[in-house]
């Protein structure tokens, strides 16, 4: 039986590396100011997606980001990883998207491209830790979903079985498809990079790169489709103005702080001394230790 594979995936700011630039005056990521890489976890739902595709020939695994026209290079990493092809869905009018704005987009997204059995992604992205976009999709489409998932068990006669990773043991579910399922952390790696397919795509673009490359080089790309990324704009996907980017984000980001913890001397409390006690707390609460 051949699937048809949906894998969200994000590049994400790289957190190691979040300097004075990284946040913009609105309260937003500065996005094009910080290194950026592929989500950790949508790479492990990029693995279960392999295996997937792998385990039923004829199966095709699409790779779906939302974000800057750069976003393309996570598409390329998961080509050289075993996907098929991908869509960037980029536009300015995108930029600024909370959690609900983005599912929304996501999931108009998925109605375009049709026709899919299951949808896989990450638990979380590193750059919110809200969990909730995969989720919100499933709602959107109205579909079941399978959170926390640490491995796909099986697929087949309509459903899937998953193990779930929970904070206090395992669980196996059965769901119908099509569903969406995020995938944790703790599942199996990615699988590195395939060198042939590395040679054979390393030059496949969207078309917002491809209009940046000399003639010679659009030229190569226009005799050969697998090269070719698509790209998809909110008007493209028929979205809704009022429920995408800013406009359609009631989370607000009011203030950005970087904090820091130091050492300084040490304290000595001797339980007598409520004064003490009491400035010890406003401490605590001023440098963000409680509170």
């Amino acid at each position: 039986m051949s699937l048809n594979i949906i894998v969200l995936a994000k590049q994400v700011p790289d957190t190691r590396n979040v300097g004075k630039d990284a946040m913009k005056a609105d309260g937003t990521i500065n996005r094009a100011a910080l290194p950026a890489i592929f989500n950790p976890e949508d790479l492990n739902a990029l693995e279960q997606a392999l295996r997937l595709k792998d385990a039923n020939p004829g199966s095709t695994v699409t790779i779906l980001t939302m974000g800057l026209p750069r976003a393309a290079e996570v598409i390329r990493e998961a080509i050289f990883r075993g996907a098929d092809t991908g869509i960037v869905l980029t536009d300015r009018v995108l930029g600024g998207a909370d959690t609900l704005a983005t599912s929304y987009s996501l999931a108009q997204a998925v109605k375009k491209i049709g026709n899919y059995d299951i949808i896989l992604g990450g638990r979380q992205a590193i750059d919110g830790d809200t969990a909730q976009v995969g989720p919100q999709i499933a709602e959107k489409l109205n579909i079941p979903q399978v959170t926390y998932a640490e491995e796909i068990l099986e697929l087949k006669d309509g459903h899937v079985v998953v193990k779930r990773r929970l904070e206090n043991g395992v669980e196996t579910v059965k769901a119908p498809l099509p569903c969406v399922v995020t995938v944790n952390g703790s599942a199996a790696e990615c699988r590195p990079r395939n060198a042939k397919r590395l040679m054979k795509f390393k030059h496949a673009v969207s078309p917002s790169e491809k209009a940046a490359l000399s003639p010679e080089a659009q030229q190569y790309v226009d005799k050969r489709p697998y090269l070719q990324l698509k790209e998809w704009g909110a008007a493209f996907v028929e979205a809704d103005p009022e429920q995408i980017g800013l406009a359609g984000s009631p989370t607000k980001v009011k203030n950005v702080e970087n904090v820091v913890f130091t050492a300084k001397e040490n304290l000595c409390l001797d339980g007598k001394n409520d004064g003490q006690i009491e400035d010890l707390i406003k401490e605590l609460i001023t440098n963000h230790t409680i509170g």
